[in-house]
């Protein structure tokens, strides 16, 4: 066995999630992460055969699939000839199928005309139907798996293994080798992923740059799969994220507020794993696809999740791509094209001042290739010229590498002229399998290996970073623009060294504080009861501070510490009461200032509910707080009634009822209230009853139904099921 592997009870525990039990009939693995066939390849058995699917097919909090069983298909079919037993109810086959079949074989229905700039007529127009037949060949679903269904009796018989599923477990019985092992019903999830080196400074992105996330492919069990940030105009887009890709960014002392954007090309498992989970980070993003690639990706998650495909499109903003088409993205000018692959597939190219870029995506780039099938009638005329003419002209090439039919040889890159390949950065190739002495350059893997070309600034540089910082501070979201003229005009910029006292306890309020760079510590502040003195408030990029005693014209009520080196952009005092006057900003100071008093920082930071949510996001959220207070046995919300409110609560207790039958009991931090439910303005299905005297912050419907639009991944976490 795997000595990585654990081994402490009668399964072992794969390291990034998922129990293996070894059976008379070879491994069952129960649950399925993404890259677990990562673990699963270095066993001596070798990838299971036999899966088991958890209860929960996605992990709402960490926004991935934990039934991931693409690769593990591939693996078995295409390397061992051998299907792949998948154990289920019949609903969770109904779901897989959907995820299979996007993933695996692509969409049953294409119609790309409105892709393109001039439909069928536009250069380049493929016969995508005719393209995916040729690479899917004879093969159907059922070549790859074979689903085995619970009986009556939630059991199912594999040789001499019973395996018998109950509400929290699984049972394994095996006859053959005499013995019984009892597996947990769900499974978590446990991000592994090499940080590299970890910055001691917040990262100040470059005006251009490309970080890689992950060089290599879905089988290569020492490196991430392929995936990169883009760098542009000190802003931040996601090609394809990997799994992870949010959790180490954060672990690299990236401020998930730098990367607005995502381009996803297609929706293979190693490709697609990690956009669910930056859609869930923070704020908004803007997904950038055409309509093919997205409504794969979204009926892939809706199978996944049951979460209405309306629903899923709402958590984010999308721009439907046109091939031929124009994109501004961040300053610079993207076009899109479809690159040859088994499933629809984006590649790309822009240009951004006097450097300009392209990325093959996922793609058999080989001319002769090409003319095999143009001549069997899969190409078209126009497509097959469009391929040959790869756009090699580019100062940065990324291109990818792997196994035909699906992927470009890369034997067939080092044909190209010398100066060609001393421009092409290769992707989705394991370092074993990069050939010595090339002149292609193999993607590097970490935030400190980031390409940095040297390129000529805008003109306007540095007011685009000032006003970047207005852009995302929350407050200010909804300001004129001719407001910025002002604030370029009345801001001052400051900087200050890690350790340097910013703000004075007690001392008078002189300035307002936006941090365009660095992290700052509040301490020393006024303490709720249940509050922890060493407890502290760090806030970073885009965040803002020393608002309340210019409002209040009160002192300084803590002391501001630079954690790391800071650049502050700073407004002196009467300039900024003039900046916000005639908005609704000095009565939301004067609210936040009073909830905060109340311990509200505390009450969501230890919060099940809220406890991940970033210092912005807990920001927002405590200005639609409002503190009240129930006496035992108050109705907060009836069910079967429509209602307009949701609490957090502060202290006591909340009986959750189903009828007259109490299924669960909230406490302190705790939500009460159904998120679908009062979006929707459809009638609770629960009643909440105060079980004790009760103080609980009120929610209106209003308030915080704009805060989830504006916050998809706290919308996931307050779609909880009450009593599961």
């Amino acid at each position: 066995m795997d000595p990585e592997l654990t081994i402490d009870k009668p399964y072992l525990v794969l390291k990034r999630g998922g129990y293996i039990v070894e059976t008379s009939v070879g491994y069952i693995q129960f649950g399925a992460p993404p890259e677990t066939i990562k673990d699963t390849m270095k066993m001596e058995r070798s990838v299971p055969l036999i899966f088991v699917l958890p209860n929960k097919l996605f992990h709402v909090e960490k926004g991935i699939s934990i039934a991931e069983l693409e690769f593990p298909l591939y693996f078995n079919h295409f390397i061992r000839q051998k299907k792949t037993y998948i154990v289920c109810t019949r609903e969770q086959k109904k779901q897989l199928m959907v995820v299979l079949q996007e993933s695996v074989f692509g969409p049953e229905r294409i119609d790309l005309r409105n892709e393109y700039i001039d439909g069928e007529k536009t250069f380049g127009y493929p016969d995508m139907k005719a393209e995916i037949e040729h690479f899917r060949g004879d093969r159907r679903i059922q070549d790859l798996v074979h689903f085995v269904i619970y009986n009556h009796e939630n059991q199912v018989q594999i040789n001499q293994v019973y395996i018998e599923k109950f509400e929290n477990s699984f049972l394994v019985r095996d006859l053959g080798w005499q013995k019984s092992v009892e597996i947990p019903g769900d499974v978590e999830y446990k991000a592994i992923y090499d940080l590299g080196q970890t910055l001691p400074q917040p990262y100040e992105p470059p005006l251009m740059g490309i970080t890689c996330l992950g060089p290599s492919h879905g089988f290569d069990p020492e490196q991430n799969t392929s995936g990169f940030l883009i760098w542009i105009n000190h802003k931040g887009i996601m090609v394809d994220p990997p799994v992870n890709s949010t959790e180490w960014l954060r672990g690299s002392n990236v401020n998930p507020r730098l990367i607005n954007s995502i381009i996803l090309t297609h929706c293979h498992a190693d490709h697609d794993a990690g956009t669910f989970q930056k859609i869930l980070e923070e704020d908004r993003v803007t997904i950038y696809s055409t309509e093919t690639v997205m409504h794969s990706f979204i009926h892939k998650y809706h199978g996944l999740t049951q979460i209405p495909m309306k629903e899923l499109y709402e958590l984010f903003d999308f721009v439907p791509v046109v091939i031929g088409k124009s994109y501004i993205v961040n300053g610079a000018e993207f076009r899109f094209n479809y690159a040859l692959h088994s499933i629809p597939s984006l590649s790309f190219e822009f240009s951004f001042q006097d450097k300009s870029f392209v990325y093959s995506s996922d793609h058999l780039n080989e001319p002769e290739q090409f003319q095999k099938l143009y001549t069997k009638g899969v190409l078209t005329e126009s497509r097959f010229r469009d391929l040959n003419d790869f756009p090699w002209h580019h100062d940065i090439i990324y291109h990818e590498a792997g196994i035909p039919p699906l992927h470009t040889r890369v034997d067939y890159l080092q044909t190209l002229p010398p100066e060609v390949q001393d421009k092409i950065t290769v992707y989705h190739i394991a370092r074993k399998d990069m050939p010595p002495g090339s002149r292609l350059t193999l993607a590097t893997f970490g935030i400190e290996n980031t390409l940095v070309p040297e390129i000529s600034p805008p003109e306007h540089e540095e007011v685009i970073r000032l006003l970047d910082a207005l852009a995302n501070v929350d407050i200010f979201r909804d300001f004129p623009i001719a407001k910025s003229r002002e604030f370029l005009s009345i801001l001052e910029i400051e900087h200050y060294k890690r350790g340097e006292l910013i703000i004075k306890k007690d001392s008078p309020g002189d300035k307002f504080f936006i941090i365009q760079s660095g992290n700052v510590r509040v301490e020393g502040m006024e303490q709720d009861d249940h509050e922890d003195e060493t407890e502290f408030k760090r806030y970073g990029q885009y965040e803002y501070f020393g608002e309340a005693s210019l409002i209040m014209d009160q002192p300084r009520s803590a002391d501001v510490v630079a954690e790391t080196d800071v650049v502050a952009l700073t407004i002196e005092k009467n300039k900024f009461l003039n900046f916000i006057k005639g908005s609704s900003l000095n009565n939301q100071f004067e609210l936040l200032n009073t909830i905060r008093k109340t311990g509200t920082w505390d009450v969501l930071t230890r919060s099940r509910f809220f406890k991940g949510i970033t210092s912005p996001q807990k920001t927002q959220l405590e200005l639609i707080m409002h503190q009240d207070s129930f006496e035992q046995g108050d109705l907060l919300i009836r069910q079967n009634h429509i209602f307009e409110r949701s609490y957090i609560i502060k202290r006591g207790q909340v009986e959750v009822l189903q009828g007259q039958k109490v299924v669960e009991t909230l406490e302190r931090g705790d939500f009460c209230g159904e998120i679908y439910q009062l979006q929707k303005e459809l009638p609770a299905t629960l009643s909440f009853r105060a079980k004790t005297e009760l103080e609980a912050y009120t929610l209106q419907k209003k308030d915080l139904v704009q805060y989830i639009v504006n916050n998809p991944g706290v919308y996931m976490r307050l779609n909880y099921v009450y009593g599961a």
